[in-house]
């Protein structure tokens, strides 16, 4: 048996420890508060729910279709750990410090629904009362576990498995769960504030594209970036299926932010699909123009950066002008990641270039052409003659890029101090796959004659097809 490290054992042993304070945790009756449940609204957000979850899944997919054939399964997993780890954080005390009792506007405290203490039994959510609160607080999870998925994409090819789970603990306590509170926290400064953002424009998409930023800045190049050595994606299929995934579950991340079955849902589920339309088509159609192919990776990649910029404004915004901000989105985010890519920047799959700057350029848009025509509980942006607002969403902006980045960026340093993020030259050069995990993607095609058997020469090919 090998001899087990310290920092091998902490995880373990964490998680044991919560396992067993867990049991001491009192049990009280469910959904005794007397409200009124809507039956029509809980059948929605359960299943809203669910779509969401699958989102993560979907992006280990397209993810790990974009990276080299040795990084598949390294980049799928350290997206889809975080089903695991955000679960169990978030019961313990993620919750309590997104939506906790606030204190001072920026932050919940983190005792007031410990171990989801009085989540079960409690009065629903002020702005979801006709859904049990545990329901709501099931549907936050899935957005707390799909944002430090998101970061994977940059940082993806070079850094160490147990250094990124770390990430996404601190992430989590320290930089989405103060934003969450901010935002859709009724008592968060931001909202106090008047920022709109339905879904996750800068909890979800602005902080991890900042994230990813930071990351990408501490742990440097690539040996094959710094080589200017093209990788080509390991299966794009897996893209393809990603997208799809993304953009199926992306129905329940926006039109269930209406917290029920309602009319304000239907319309955030009509710009939710026109905006990714219109970005996939953009996205294509503008690489056509500057002497490309139309591409499936350019497809699903602009449909990615429409349904990230309508995110923030999928409950405020008509459908007509959700064709403006997919399209928009999809050309800045196009030509950003131009730029980027004649650059020493190596943020492996673009995720500043499409989740930070789309999701940018969908808060600020939000705050053009957000009408009360569409919610009354929201605004009118300046395009309806307010530009009050539209200045509010840029100081939001400012404030959570400002926030995002900083606090990102010093998890990974820190990080890199306890533990190196990075792994070595030779695991880099074999690929995380096998070194971090002890596991091969496979993919290919076995050539076998008709009568079952292979000869020398089909042998040799087979032995070197990866299948």
């Amino acid at each position: 048996m090998k001899k087990v490290t310290l920092s091998k054992a902490i995880p373990f042993t964490v998680l044991m420890a919560i396992a067993i304070i867990s049991i001491f945790i009192p049990t009280l009756s469910n959904f005794n508060d007397g409200g009124k449940y809507n039956s029509a609204d809980i059948a929605w957000m359960i299943v809203a729910t669910a779509l969401v979850f699958l989102m993560t899944p979907g992006l280990a997919f397209f993810y790990g279709g974009m990276v080299h054939r040795k990084n598949v399964l390294s980049t799928m997993i350290k997206s889809f750990v975080a089903t695991g780890i955000v679960s169990i954080l978030w019961v313990t005390v993620g919750y309590s410090l997104a939506f906790g009792e606030t204190i001072g506007g920026f932050i919940g405290n983190p005792f007031s629904h410990l171990f989801f203490k009085g989540v079960a039994s409690g009065a629903p959510w002020s702005l979801a009362p006709t859904i049990p609160l545990t329901l709501f607080a099931l549907f936050q999870l899935m957005f707390a576990i799909i944002t430090p998925s998101l970061v994977v994409g940059a940082v993806a090819e070079r850094i160490r498995f147990s250094s990124y789970t770390l990430f996404i603990v601190l992430f989590s306590l320290f930089v989405y769960s103060p934003l969450a509170h901010w935002t859709w926290n009724p008592e968060g400064f931001l909202y106090k504030m008047g920022v709109l953002d339905f879904a996750g424009g800068t909890v979800v998409h602005i902080s991890a594209g900042c994230a990813a930023l930071a990351g990408a800045l501490v742990l440097k190049r690539r040996k094959v970036h710094i080589e200017h050595k093209e990788i080509p994606p390991a299966n794009i299929p897996y893209v393809l299926i990603g997208t799809g995934l993304l953009w199926f579950g992306w129905f329940g991340f926006n039109a269930g932010s209406a917290g029920g079955a309602t009319a304000l849902s239907v319309s955030a589920f009509a710009t939710t699909n026109t905006a990714a339309a219109a970005a996939g088509l953009a996205w294509m159609f503008f690489d056509v123009l500057k002497g490309k192919k139309p591409s499936v990776l350019g497809f699903c990649i602009g449909a990615v950066v429409g349904l990230v910029a309508i995110t923030p404004a999928a409950g405020f915004v008509a459908i007509p002008q959700s064709i403006f901000i997919g399209a928009v989105a999809a050309l800045i985010s196009n030509v950003a990641v131009f730029y980027k890519s004649k650059s020493i920047l190596d943020d492996t799959l673009d995720v500043f270039p499409c989740h930070g700057i789309g999701g940018i350029v969908g808060m600020i848009l939000t705050g053009i052409f957000a009408t009360k025509n569409i919610n009354s509980g929201g605004n009118n942006g300046l395009f309806y003659g307010n530009p009050d607002f539209f200045f509010t969403q840029i100081k939001g902006v400012v404030i959570v890029v400002a926030y995002s980045f900083s606090v990102s960026y010093a998890i990974f340093k820190f990080i890199n101090w306890v533990m190196p993020m990075r792994v070595s030259k030779a695991d880099e050069e074999v690929g995380l796959d096998a070194s971090q995990h002890d596991e091969k993607y496979l993919q290919g095609t076995l050539l076998v004659k008709s009568n079952g058997t292979l000869n020398e020469q089909e042998k040799g090919i087979a032995e070197n097809i990866n299948f």
